[in-house]
């Protein structure tokens, strides 16, 4: 009689990580495919070698995952490749409907979108990459919590320096060095996240004690309130000197949400939606690009030719689509301003139809909720409150967004995660996508186990 021992490895889902990613590599070609075929571009040799580099790309992030990562969530990578190659879809399609615009109005044809958002692609995985191999434990992001906090605030007031800032759209939100521009808020939302995971850790105990009750709602004592008064009056700072209400409303709903879950006590929640609440109406009546948004969100069409024309062409393009929409290279992005960066949820929405958009909102729900499963599993705390912290932005930036294009709330600027055109937003949300892998493949690898003195010579056996 024979034994052998029984191995005891832990299966880590790479390979079905890698069927995904090829899947969503295969949908990119075939959309793109059925673009060119559609509008007469034509599949040219410049529009397979780009196919071809999203592929490597794509290849070249899963073997980082496979060799860095090897236990992490096997969602997570191709979801983010999926909605990336989608956005990239996209573009170009809005790249060929500009181009054959400007043809029937003998303009000049404007230099496409498609390669600038494929090199801010390649940057992002060059950065994926980085942070798996440099952040080999989440946890000892939690030494540097002031620094990342400090860094954050810094972000947010680079674009106020009088040479280096620079104002689009009436929006201080970029800064201009040699000659390329970044929206530093983008990679501020992580940094802040990691700040307050890491503050909230400490915190957490005194932030949760409970002094007085106004109607039966557990307030905190008056000196744990200031964190969240300082989070209210920086985001009014951002609102009033930047003219950005998106980034304002992401910051501090975000520091307020975190602060529930850290805390588990729902009068910070009402506290924030006071604050807020106080915030909006104070700026509503002190600035007149906020009421101008909230002017426009209430009634689009009393000045449908001017200043509601760009929200007023995108529900038109909703209500194109229908339930099944135009068909990808069927319909008319082109007609609504901005498609390819604020609304390019409605030129998916006029080309895909209500059932593309479902799917749409689908993948981004996965995503997000395997963000939140990563919190449930990981062990350590501060591991816990930066996977909810990540997560939490993306759904924030999500919900923003697509409620300000279908007209929910008031639109506010923000970019769609991972599908609008634009290089700080696409880099900042890999390096997301990168910190989740990593809290993902601590939480779920397996336990080293050590013997005890008593199993030291006990082994699993099995008869062959």
């Amino acid at each position: 009689m024979a034994f052998t021992s029984v191995p005891t490895r832990q299966p880590n889902r790479r390979n079905t990580e890698l069927m995904l990613v090829i899947g969503a590599w295969v949908l990119g070609v075939a959309g793109t495919m059925q673009i060119a075929w559609a509008t007469g571009e034509g599949m040219t040799p410049r529009l397979w070698i780009t196919v071809v580099i999203v592929g490597i790309l794509a290849g070249a992030m899963h073997v980082a995952v496979r060799l860095k990562a090897e236990y992490a969530d096997p969602l997570f990578l191709p979801l983010a490749t999926l909605l990336t190659i989608l956005g990239l879809v996209m573009i170009y399609r809005i790249d060929v409907a500009t181009a054959l615009r400007a043809a029937r109005n003998n303009a000049p044809v404007p230099t496409p979108d498609v390669y600038a958002q494929l090199t801010w692609f390649t940057v992002a995985v060059v950065l994926f990459i980085a942070v798996l191999i440099l952040v080999r434990d989440h946890r000892r992001l939690q030494r540097f919590t002031y620094t990342f906090g400090l860094i954050g605030l810094l972000g947010l007031l680079l674009p106020l320096l009088p040479i280096i800032g620079n104002t689009v759209n009436g929006a201080t939100l970029w800064i201009r060095i040699f000659g390329l521009s970044f929206q530093p808020a983008e990679a501020s939302k992580i940094f802040l996240t990691i700040f307050f995971a890491g503050y909230l850790v400490i915190k957490r105990d005194s932030l949760a004690l409970v002094r007085t009750k106004v109607f039966g709602v557990g307030l905190p004592r008056p000196k744990d309130v200031g964190p969240l008064v300082v989070a209210w009056v920086i985001s009014l700072g951002v609102l009033v000197f930047q003219r950005d209400l998106g980034t304002s409303l992401l910051f501090f709903g975000l520091f307020v949400l975190m602060l529930y879950i850290a805390t588990q006590r729902r009068s910070w929640i009402i506290i924030g939606a006071a604050l807020f609440s106080v915030g909006a109406i104070l700026a509503y009546f002190a600035f007149g690009h906020v009421r101008l948004r909230v002017d426009i969100w209430w009634d689009p069409w009393g000045d449908a030719n001017n200043t509601g024309y760009q929200l007023v062409q995108s529900l038109y393009g909703f209500a194109s689509g229908g339930l099944f929409g135009s068909g990808l290279g069927q319909g008319f992005p082109e007609f609504v301003p901005f498609a390819n960066t604020d609304f390019i949820v409605a030129a998916i929405g006029e080309e895909l139809g209500l059932v593309g958009m479902c799917a749409l909102l689908l993948f981004f729900g996965i995503l997000i909720e395997r963000g939140l499963r990563t919190a449930i599993a990981v062990r350590d705390s501060f591991g816990q409150l930066l996977a909810v912290g990540l997560s939490i932005v993306l759904a924030l930036q999500l919900f923003v967004i697509v409620g300000g294009v279908t007209r929910l709330i008031p639109l506010t600027g923000l970019t769609t995660p991972f599908l609008s055109y634009g290089g700080s937003s696409l880099v900042a949300n890999w390096v997301i996508i990168a910190l989740l892998i990593r809290i993902s493949d601590q939480a779920r690898r397996p336990d080293v186990f050590v013997p005890s003195v008593d199993e030291a010579f006990t082994q699993v056996v099995r008869r062959v």
